[in-house]
């Protein structure tokens, strides 16, 4: 045959193709002229009665600057009608996160970020909100009333936190997103977003934040969703798609099946012979690895399914040896963890933060994954796993011998005896309990067996009430320790525990004691002179230590940045 004949065929088909394409174009014209006939016609009808609520429960939530037995700073605040706005400033009666500014991630404890994390993913905390009544959403306001801006992302659930039935499959879909901005008035204000129409109801709301370029803890009050029962007749703008998408995108899909009969005679009449992978066998295995090293997690899947060598280097094993599926909280569940089961038998950081919840992560499912690849695991973050039982800290503690970072931030719902298991993990260097209820007995046996400690968090850990036994255990066991967060921990930390610490941690490079009492500038002292590493000292809202005293100590010390919030 001659090559000039596919070539022809190839033409004929083009064309042939094209003039669908023309006579489509017309078509879709008279519909959306019909559409929006309809859409006009529409608004003659009844308007669904709006329904505006408050929130009426904050559900879950990743931080907060307040205590656990107090209702300052927390973000309990969001729940009802506004407590300060439209007033501006520093308020206890507001919802304020534990962070801001840089400074959190350029301290001594911060730690190192994960790879392949997606720009578009920038969230630092959030808090779910439950409202009494489902609706479909048509604005959502949040009331800020101090250095506004930390709000990036608006989401709405699919589950009603209210029914007794067990949903099938909940759906999380974004109502709004912005990358980061900073406001430079730091006024109060009620923030609007232009949301777009879902469709389902809801009555779980949840607002994630990045405080980063705030010069001060931004102050949230109260959230209110507005809303309809029923789902609004113009939702079917959402549907429709501009013309200029039409024309390419809609098309794509559209002569999906024509392109493909059209693909397949090409190849089956003139490129028969091509049976290899072109420049790809050319390039070394290390270099296509290389390259599938940048993308990620969803990419490297669908690159997975384009042929059969991409296949293989998108499963080795080696592109999984960092893993975070942070970023995709809302989809992960045991189905997504049995996909990733083969290609993370090598991995080493693993960070399943913020997944799992509302049943989406079983126990089994979760154990399962640990069984088959904990082996390597180093670094395991699980902030927020509400999913997470004693069982599961069993299989940490048996299943992965070699970990050295393990956080629990946040992971409230785990019951105190389940702590025990951690200190079969002595190879530990990293342990975050922030807002866990681990108790005293728990804690002595930890730091006893996990000699190896240098970065330590205790913060809002309230169920401890005995810190000397603590500062005790610590000074004769960590010598090695780094960092120690002692942040609002039950306000029994004293110069006892400070100078513990002093003569037996003096590679300490930060340490924070926010909202302790019974701490004197005297200790202090004798810490920083005992300490000449330190770098970081947190003294906010403790009572004997005024402005004065961080000015003599600023004066004394000058490489250490003591921080102490200016409204009190």
């Amino acid at each position: 045959m001659s090559p000039v004949f596919p070539m022809l065929t190839v033409l004929s088909m083009f064309y042939y193709i094209c003039l669908r394409r023309r006579a489509r174009t017309a078509t879709r014209g008279e519909m959306m002229n019909s559409r929006r006939a309809i859409e006009s016609n529409s608004r003659a009808l009844p308007i669904n009665v709006e329904v505006v609520q408050y929130a009426k429960e904050v559900l879950d939530f990743s931080s907060h600057y307040g205590s656990e037995n107090s209702m300052s700073y927390t973000m309990w605040n969001l729940a009802g009608i506004p407590n300060v706005y439209p007033s501006s400033g520093d308020f206890t009666q507001t919802a304020v996160f534990r962070t801001y500014g840089t400074w959190w991630d350029q301290c001594p404890s911060a730690q190192l970020p994960f790879k392949r994390t997606p720009p578009n993913f920038c969230s630092h905390d959030y808090v779910e909100l439950a409202f009494e009544e489902p609706v479909y959403p048509t604005a959502v306001h949040v009331l800020e009333t101090y250095h506004p801006g930390a709000v990036i992302r608006i989401l709405a659930c699919s589950a009603n936190p209210y029914s007794q039935n067990t949903p099938a499959e909940v759906r999380w879909e974004i109502l709004w997103s912005e990358a980061p901005t900073k406001v430079n008035s730091p006024q109060a204000r009620q923030f609007t977003p232009c949301i777009k129409q879902i469709d389902f109801p809801t009555n779980l709301i949840r607002l994630e934040v990045n405080s980063s370029l705030q010069d001060y803890y931004a102050e949230l009050d109260a959230v209110v969703l507005h809303g309809v029962k029923e789902r609004p007749v113009l939702s079917l703008k959402t549907l429709m798609i501009d013309m200029s998408d039409l024309d390419e995108d809609d098309d794509e899909e559209k002569n999906g099946c024509e392109m493909d009969s059209l693909n397949k005679q090409f190849s089956v009449a003139a490129l028969r012979e091509w049976t290899t992978n072109g420049y790809f066998d050319k390039l070394p295995y290390e270099l296509i690895q290389l390259i599938l090293s940048h993308l990620t997690v969803p990419d490297l899947c669908r690159l997975a399914q384009t042929c059969k060598l991409l296949y293989q280097h998108c499963c080795d094993p080696l592109q999984y040896i960092h893993l975070s599926l942070q970023p995709y909280w809302a989809r992960i569940n045991d189905t997504s963890l049995e996909y990733l089961l083969s290609r993370c038998t090598l991995v080493q950081w693993l960070n399943l933060s913020w997944t799992g919840n509302r049943g989406a992560i079983s126990v089994s499912g979760f154990s399962r994954f640990l069984k088959v690849c904990g082996s390597e695991l180093v670094r395991l973050e699980l902030a927020c796993g509400h999913f997470l039982n004693e069982t599961c800290l069993e299989v940490i503690a048996e299943m992965c011998p070699n970990l050295q970072e393990l956080n629990l931030s946040s992971c409230d719902k785990l019951p105190p005896q389940a702590f025990n298991h951690i200190a079969k993990v002595c190879s530990l260097k990293r342990l975050i309990l922030y807002r866990t209820k681990v108790e005293q007995t728990a804690l002595l046996s930890i730091l006893n067996f996990c000699s190896e400690l240098q970065h330590l968090s205790l913060g809002s850990c309230v169920m401890i009430e005995d810190y000397d036994l603590i500062a005790s255990m610590m000074g004769a066991k960590c010598k090695k320790l780094r960092t120690l967060d002692l942040w609002r921990s039950n306000r029994s930390v004293c110069d006892t525990d400070i100078e513990e610490l002093a003569a037996n941690c003096t590679h300490l490079r930060q340490l924070d004691i926010l909202g302790t009492r019974m701490v004197s500038p005297a200790s202090l002292r004798k810490l920083l002179e005992s300490c000449k590493d330190l770098s970081l000292l947190d003294v906010s809202f403790c009572s004997q230590i005024d402005n004065r005293v961080v000015l003599e100590l600023n004066a004394s010390f000058p490489n250490v940045f003591i921080k102490k919030s200016f409204t009190q």
